[in-house]
C-alpha cells in the first residue's frame, strides 16, 4: 500500500488523497479532507504536518484571476543571450528576479535560453516591459515574444497519478 517518493519519504494513498484534496481546495477543513479519503481530522492533520515537513506541501497561496485585477494580456517570451560563457546568465536570471510582471522564468535547451512568462495590464504596458526592460538587461541578445489569445488550459495541480499504489483512499 506504500510508495516510495525517494528513500527517505514513503507516501501512502491517505497522503496522496490528502494532496489531491489541498490541490483542489486548501482551505478545505480536515474534517472535509477525512470524509472524502476516509480519515480522523486528527490523522489528516498528522499526515498534513509531516508532508509540510518533507517538503512535499511547499506553501499555501491564493491564486488570484489576472483579468479580475487588471493583467489582461499574458505573453510567452523566448530570450537568447550574446553569450553563454561567463556571467550573463546570471546576471540576467538576478536582473529577471526583479520584474514582477515576469511570472516564469525557465532555464531551457533549444534555440531559446530562457522562456518567460509575463503578464500586463495591456499591450502597451507588455511592450515596455518586453521592449524598455529586458532589452536593456546585458547580454540580451534577441527576445521573440507571443501573445496570448486565449487560455486553454492553466493548472496549478501536479499529477500525481504515477505515485497512486492502489485507489482505495482516492478522492471522491
Amino acid at each position: 500500500m506504500k510508495t516510495s517518493i525517494n528513500e527517505k519519504h514513503i507516501v501512502d494513498a491517505y497522503d496522496l488523497g490528502v494532496l489531491v484534496a489541498l490541490q483542489q481546495d486548501a482551505y478545505a477543513t480536515h474534517q472535509v479532507i477525512g470524509e472524502r479519503i476516509h480519515l480522523s481530522p486528527s490523522q489528516v492533520s498528522r499526515r498534513i504536518q509531516r508532508l509540510h515537513e518533507v517538503g512535499l506541501i511547499a506553501r499555501y497561496v491564493a491564486l488570484l484571476n489576472p483579468a479580475a485585477v487588471g493583467l489582461g494580456v499574458r505573453a510567452v517570451s523566448y530570450v537568447t543571450l550574446t553569450r553563454h560563457g561567463g556571467d550573463e546568465g546570471r546576471a540576467f536570471e538576478q536582473d529577471i528576479l526583479a520584474i514582477p510582471e515576469v511570472l516564469e522564468c525557465y532555464a531551457v535547451a533549444g534555440e531559446s535560453d530562457y522562456v518567460l512568462q509575463i503578464v500586463a495590464p495591456d499591450l502597451p504596458a507588455l511592450s515596455e516591459t518586453v521592449l524598455r526592460r529586458l532589452t536593456r538587461i546585458p547580454g540580451v541578445g534577441s527576445i521573440r515574444s507571443n501573445v496570448v489569445l486565449n487560455c486553454i488550459k492553466s493548472s496549478t495541480a501536479l499529477p500525481l497519478s504515477h505515485l497512486a499504489p492502489a485507489r482505495s483512499a482516492t478522492v471522491q
